[in-house]
Order: structure tokens, then sequence, then C-alpha cells
């Protein structure tokens, strides 16, 4: 936090270099935003925590996301009139990574150091769309914002287990082979509130509260399991309950953007 508080208080005294006077610069570029301006705006957390440490003399720098629940979304919006914005947001994001470890080679005849690869893989799926209209008070620097949002998310995930050693009557333990998430729906509807506080042209850090309605369900899943007959080995699968969730609750939508007119 008081790495934050250091960063801010640098870009505030910078941003004291600029006219007053009709809020523009010294060169007359307009602080503000104007009628058609188009704004892009993302999570600042990390990057404020990189430069405070830097300020500090800390070395173990990051610009890993602090764990907010939107350090992946881009924000933009379309300027209306110097008060009045049409907002979107987005989130799209696909990973998959595998683990490798090794193990025992169990197979007949097989050296006593001889190993195979057991490897993991994970994939996800996530993408939010959401919009609203922002409107805005304030006649300096430092604006308040509010207005309506609503917001969509999808996702889906996936581990699959691939084994170095075949089951066998040595090697008879019961394991998954593939387990599936399932698929997931979301739904919030509400407002939001905040400030944003333009240090420089056309350049702003934002913070924001929003109030929702919020509705989540995610379907049912299925497990795949490997086990040994005695002879052979056989696949089975079951299905892993979903769960639903409702709820009407402020939470942060971040912990401060940073923000960008143009």
């Amino acid at each position: 936090m008081k790495k934050k508080v250091l960063l801010i208080a640098a870009l505030f005294t910078a941003g004291l270099s600029f006219a007053q006077d009709g809020l523009t610069s010294k060169k007359g570029v307009p602080i503000l935003p104007e009628a058609g301006d188009w704004a892009l705006g993302f999570d600042a957390s990390s990057l404020l925590n990189y430069g405070g440490n830097m300020l500090n003399g800390n070395t173990a720098n990051s610009l890993a996301p602090m764990g907010d629940v939107n350090a992946n979304t881009i924000y933009g919006k379309k300027f209306i009139d110097a008060n009045t914005a049409y907002r979107g947001m987005l989130r799209l994001g696909f990973g998959t990574n595998t683990n490798t470890t090794y193990v025992t080679d169990l197979s007949d005849g097989a050296d006593a150091d001889a190993t195979v690869e057991n490897d993991t893989t994970m994939s996800s799926f996530n993408i939010t769309i959401g919009g609203g209209k922002e409107f805005r008070r304030g006649k300096g620097r430092l604006q308040g914002v509010y207005g309506p949002m609503a917001s969509i998310s999808l996702g889906s995930s996936k581990q699959v287990h691939e084994f170095g050693n075949d089951l066998s009557n040595t090697n008879s333990v019961a394991r998954v082979t593939e387990a599936k998430g399932g698929s997931t729906f979301a739904l919030a509807v509400g407002g939001f509130a905040g400030v944003e506080y333009f240090f420089a042209p056309k350049m702003s850090l934002g913070a924001e509260i929003g109030w929702n309605i919020q509705l989540s369900s995610t379907g049912d899943g299925e497990v795949t399991t490997e086990s040994w007959t005695g002879n052979e080995s056989e696949s089975n699968s079951t299905e892993s309950a979903g769960n639903s969730s409702f709820g009407f609750d402020t939470r942060p939508n971040a912990n401060i953007t940073l923000n960008f007119h143009f």
C-alpha cells in the first residue's frame, strides 16, 4: 500500500506541471475527455506495485496481477460527450499447461533405475463480455463516474492424465484418466460508481465499486477412471454434480485502473 501511495504521489506532482486554466496542458492539449474520444483501460495494480518497488530500491519486482477478479479484463469507452460514454469490457482467455513427472518403469524386464513419464494436461477457456453507460461529474482533474453495467461470462476446464505404466497385476490401482468440468455460465446486472483522476492530458487513474445481481451456474462434469479387472484394463465414466449460485452484493471491479483517452 505504501508503495502505491508513493507512485500515485509522484504522478500527482507531475500533473501539477500542467496549466489549470481551461484544464489544458502548457501546449494547449485538453486534459479531460471530449465528445468522440475513445478510451482504453486495464488493471494497473501490478504496475503500481512494480513502480513502487523501483522507488524504494526493492529488487523483487513483479508484474503479476495482485489477485483482482478482473485483472485479465480489458475496458473500452466511446464518449458521446464530455460527460457521457458507452463502455464495454472483454476477457478472452484460453490456456493449456502440461506437467510431467518421472516414475519407476514397472514393465517386465525394465532396469531398476529406468523411468517413464506421467503427464497431466490442464486446459481452460474463459470469455467475459459486458457493456454499460457511464456518466461523470466534476469540473477538475478528479471526476466521479457512475452508471449501469451488465456482463455475461462463459467458462470450461478439463484435465487429462496420461500414464507411462499400463495397468497390470502388479500395478492395479484404479486411476483417473480424464476429468471434465461442467460448462459455467454467469450473468451480472447492476451498476458501478467510482472516481477517475487525470494526472496528465487524456491519461487517468481510476477505482470503482460495483453493485450487482449475480447468477452463476455450472453444469454437470464427467470423470473417466481406468481400473484393472484381473485380465485387462477397462474405463468407466461417471457424472460429477454441478452447482449454481445467486447473490446481490457490492464487490470491487478493480483495485486501480490505468486509462488512456485518444
